[in-house]
């Protein structure tokens, strides 16, 4: 199973969308600052997931959530300001 996630930072207006096979490693990841991007606006807490079967379907999914309709449905759907 592949994860599609997004973070909300606990300390700044931002989120990131990213997909991974282990969710939880990854979450640790990015709070001990291993991503440049995420590290400058840790502690981060997993706010979305989608699972899918593939990693090809997570890309997809992480491609369409990066892209202007995917960041409006987060803002519609997650009542983020991102």
């Amino acid at each position: 199973m592949w994860y599609v996630y997004i973070l909300k930072s606990k300390v700044a207006n931002k989120t990131y969308t990213g997909y991974t096979f282990n969710l939880k490693r990854r979450l640790i990841e990015h709070n001990k600052g291993s991503s440049k991007f995420t590290s400058k606006f840790k502690p981060w807490e997993v706010m979305h997931t989608d699972s899918v079967n593939t990693k090809p379907e997570a890309v997809q999914r992480e491609r369409y959530l990066k892209s202007h309709s995917g960041r409006q449905w987060i803002k519609k759907n997650l009542h983020t300001d991102q």
